[in-house]
């Protein structure tokens, strides 16, 4: 067993707003985030996951006054909601809060008063967005229109979802009101500001070389934000708001944002309460005798300016301790493109629920996320063939096809000779650990299933079935045979416990007892009972999908009848709201359209799907992707891409591109390229995009 551990790690995931529903997008970041505090806990280190339902703001206010309730009865049933879905999805708080509590109250005064012993708040007069049809001042969310920066239409009020800017909703060009249609009016109130250019030089160093922020969004930080002056932080709302009132300013409201990550604390806060121990303990900056905790946050990269700028200058002021990651993924889009209500798309978490094992959501997800900033795709298509394949046909089968030759006898008395299955796979165990430790789970996913498919081979190579059938003489060695398959089978349950506990409980209930520790995979079970073999996993079904994009769709005409909506108008698959009808001309001024070609020479290109079976870096190519895609069947090509620092190798895996198939052979000093992947670029947005066919496009089809 492993000493004592002397980690102790606080993690937390963004607080899910108390607005609405959990859905399918918000699960990748709590079912990453519960991972890695299983793996954690299962390692012997102290480790402690809290989160809270974020709960104040005008979006509260509107949905409780229009459904004729209050605000915090509309969050204690949206609080019941959440728990319920995470519960379900079995991810495991050690405590969840809420933002509305007296604890939050408490500890946003406390660093209020810090942030204005320091001289870091200010008042003045602002230009604000006023609906008066709605009667309100319009928060950031409740404002559309377009961006001041990139001219992206149909953009929020706080920030461009297409360029990153950040900006007031009075800086949008066209702003529309999102709660009555109409077009707001321009009033003038006095707000509190934290004035963050102080903090610069901090926030700069610490976005740098704290090893907390990822290397490209410490440059994208460096490059749209520090590299100018810091704009002042609006943290105060007028009334009527729903929220903390400002202690030293009456009829002021502390801004959503200043008090939901203060959520933190107070999650902290209430622990420490029930366990006798205190916030300063983990959020205290530590010294020679007790070093500092590790902090943890868990986000999407859609609040990354809050949890690398705001909440670092907040922590910094209160002299508190900063985080030591902020862990920052990708969106969640289904079948290739952004989740869909018209679409029949937008999956709640509990219409999954309706139809499907939620371990199955949790293993693809595992699957999928490499710790990098990429976004994931719901392939539901591949989502089937990965979970039949890998849960159902490697490890679960494994058990099943094993275990029932075991109930009578149990575990042979020692371990017989497996020509070192089991010695390999606990060697595996490093590499696997390392891999959740960086949260790529994706690469200790691979790991995983390799171990699994040695396994399903050496059971196919020694046919348990025929030895069953060979009658008394055999039995010796059927009992050695299932021994060693029920052990690598136990083994793997080890290593997928932090994504599959309900795998791991069933395991455990079979042979050995309940998973506690890591180090359970390095030792094999001898002399053990074995008790009846359970079903632990039923494959997918296509029935099964249908019924769920049926009930997604019945969903959204539902909430679009209750919202009064006449009709559901489709959203075309090959658009984006966000975009169309005011893309910018840069990109073409940039490139010029090159002179017209006839449609005998577009024929000679031969443009096919490819999956991508494998990526690796080129360690001497500053640009280049070595990537293996498959063109369906046993055609596989080499092509050398020149995607290096846009997009992680382990996020490409299991991706459907477009390739230049015919493409001349080209060898190059690293290798021989044997096509062309086709991608976008130019100005008006930095980074290289991989071209995707749409959802149901197979390798090796042509495009025409």
């Amino acid at each position: 067993m492993h000493a004592p551990s002397t980690r102790r790690i606080l993690v937390t995931s963004a607080l899910p707003y108390a607005n609405g529903h959990i859905h399918l997008g918000h699960l990748v970041e709590y079912v990453q985030t519960d991972i890695f505090v299983r793996f954690q806990k299962l390692r012997g280190h102290r480790c402690i996951y809290l989160c809270a339902d974020d709960t104040h703001g005008t979006a509260i206010m509107i949905r409780a006054r229009a459904e004729g309730t209050t605000e915090r009865e509309l969050v204690a049933t949206m609080r019941q909601a959440h728990l319920a879905d995470f519960a379900s999805f079995q991810i495991a708080f050690d405590h969840y809060g809420s933002t509305d509590s007296d604890a939050n109250r408490r500890l946003c005064g406390e660093i209020w008063s810090r942030l204005r012993a320091r001289g870091l708040v200010v008042s003045r007069d602002v230009q604000q967005l006023y609906d008066p049809q709605a009667g309100v001042f319009l928060a950031d969310r409740f404002v559309k229109g377009t961006c001041p920066k990139c001219k992206a239409a149909d953009q929020y009020g706080d920030s461009c979802e297409q360029c990153g800017a950040a900006y007031t909703p009075a800086d949008l060009v066209d702003p529309v009101s999102t709660l009555s249609g109409g077009r707001p009016e321009v009033r003038s109130a006095e707000h509190l500001f934290v004035t963050l250019e102080p903090l610069h030089d901090f926030l700069a160093t610490w976005t740098r070389s704290s090893g907390a922020v990822d290397p490209r969004i410490a440059n994208y930080l460096a490059g749209h934000f520090l590299c100018d002056p810091l704009r002042d932080w609006d943290v105060s709302r007028p009334a009527p708001y729903f929220g903390f009132e400002i202690p030293d300013a009456p009829g002021h409201y502390w801004y959503v944002w200043f008090d939901a990550p203060v959520g933190y604390l107070a999650a902290t806060d209430e622990w420490c309460a029930a366990h006798g121990d205190t916030v300063t303990a983990w959020w205290g900056r530590g010294g020679a005798n007790e070093p500092a905790a590790e902090i943890h946050h868990f986000i999407g990269k859609d609040i990354t300016y809050f949890h690398t700028l705001f909440w670092p200058a907040m922590l910094e002021a209160a002299e508190l301790s900063l985080p030591t990651k902020v862990r920052i993924h990708g969106f969640l889009t289904v079948n290739g493109q952004k989740m869909s209500k018209s679409r029949g798309t937008f999956l709640l978490a509990r219409t999954y629920l309706d139809h499907l094992d939620p371990g199955m959501l949790r293993y693809f997800y595992a699957s999928k996320l490499s710790g990098a900033i990429d976004d994931i795709d719901l392939n539901l298509d591949e989502f089937a063939a990965k979970v039949n394949a890998d849960l159902v046909g490697k490890v679960v089968n494994l058990a099943s096809r094993t275990a029932r030759w075991l109930e009578a006898t149990g575990l042979s008395a020692r371990y017989p000779d497996d020509g070192g299955l089991f010695a390999q796979a606990a060697a595996d165990g490093a590499e696997i650990a390392a891999a959740y430790e960086d949260c790529d789970t994706a690469r200790a996913m691979r790991a995983i299933m390799h171990a699994a498919d040695r396994a399903n081979a050496y059971v196919d190579a020694e046919q348990p079935w025929k030895l069953a059938k060979a009658g008394p003489d055999a039995a010796v060695k059927l009992q050695d045979v299932a021994t060693v398959a029920l052990n690598l089978f136990r083994q793997l349950a080890v290593y997928l416990a932090p994504v599959l506990p309900a795998l791991a409980e069933q395991a455990g209930r079979l042979v050995g007892g309940p998973i506690r520790s890591w180090d359970e995979s390095q030792t094999p079970l001898v002399g053990l009972p074995v008790a009846a073999f359970e079903p632990l996993m039923k494959r997918v079904e296509k029935t099964q999908l249908d019924a769920l994009l049926a009930a997604a769709r019945a969903d959204a005409e539902k909430d679009a009848r209750h919202k009064g909506a006449t009709a559901m108008e489709p959203t075309p698959a090959t658009t984006s709201p966000a975009t169309t009808g005011h893309d910018s001309g840069e990109p073409l001024a940039a490139e010029p359209l090159a002179p017209t070609c006839t449609i005998d020479d577009f024929s000679k290109i031969d443009l096919r799907v490819a999956r991508i079976l494998t990526a690796e870096e080129v360690p001497e190519a500053k640009k280049l992707l070595k990537l293996t895609v498959s063109l369906g069947g046993d055609a596989t090509r080499t092509v050398f891409a020149g995607i290096k620092g846009f997009h992680e190798p382990a996020a490409l895996v299991g991706r459907l591109v477009v390739v230049v198939a015919n493409l001349a052979p080209r060898q190059m000093k690293f290798g021989l390229s044997e096509g062309m992947v086709v991608a976008a670029s130019g100005a008006g947005a930095p980074g290289v995009y991989l071209l995707s066919p749409d959802s149901g496009a197979l390798p090796g089809m042509r495009l025409h």
